[in-house]
């Protein structure tokens, strides 16, 4: 087992080429808190530091055999590592508070609870609209004209009876075998719903 205490950077990184766990901890004991530094600077958050200082020295160690002298010192080859992957958190993070802030603006945004109350009712409006006219349809020609005359178009009882030359009793068993028939159809319709 080698010592590197009293190593230059170059062994230590031919260490951890070597896969020696010695050298992974003396480049620990040398430089830990200045890349902690490092990487606290950017995040502005300690136990994120620690998280990603650990997440560094396992790319270093993975990445050692990267390591070339002629890419620059071991020192400036590491902080490089260690300031990439600190900015990568950063944006992953206000990539994320971004998204969030968008969720939020989206949720709150022209889709608020009484737009969505106000959509809803639009569709059972709809919907109820579709079923009394599909129901009216299929009524006998003289009660449908009497429902339609009265509830659609604001005639009296009365006036229908003169509009349609009917007698007004005719009129008034027409608008309530209509209306039965109308009833009998959303009770039936409200028992297949539940």
């Amino acid at each position: 087992m080698k010592n590197y205490h009293s190593l230059a950077d170059g062994e230590i990184i031919r260490g951890l080429q070597m896969k020696r766990q010695e050298a992974l901890a003396e480049l620990y004991r040398r430089y830990g808190v200045a890349m902690k530094s490092v990487i606290q600077r950017i995040v502005h958050d300690e136990a994120e530091a620690d998280d990603l200082l650990a997440e560094a020295l396992m790319e270093i160690w993975g990445h050692a055999r990267d390591y070339s002298p002629r890419k620059g010192k071991p020192l400036a080859w590491m902080t490089t590592i260690i300031r990439r992957r600190a900015i990568d958190r950063l944006r992953k993070r206000d990539a994320y508070a971004r998204a969030m802030d968008r969720y939020h603006n989206e949720i709150q945004g022209p889709f608020t609870v009484s737009s969505q109350k106000s959509a809803i009712r639009e569709i059972i409006i709809s919907d109820m609209r579709k079923f009394l006219n599909d129901t009216l349809e299929r009524l006998p020609e003289a009660q449908k004209k009497t429902l339609q005359l009265v509830f659609f178009q604001g005639f009296s009882q009365r006036q229908v009876a003169v509009k349609t030359h009917t007698p007004l009793g005719t009129v008034k068993t027409r608008l309530e075998l209509g209306m039965t028939k109308m009833t009998a159809a959303m009770a039936d319709s409200k028992a297949r719903i539940w």
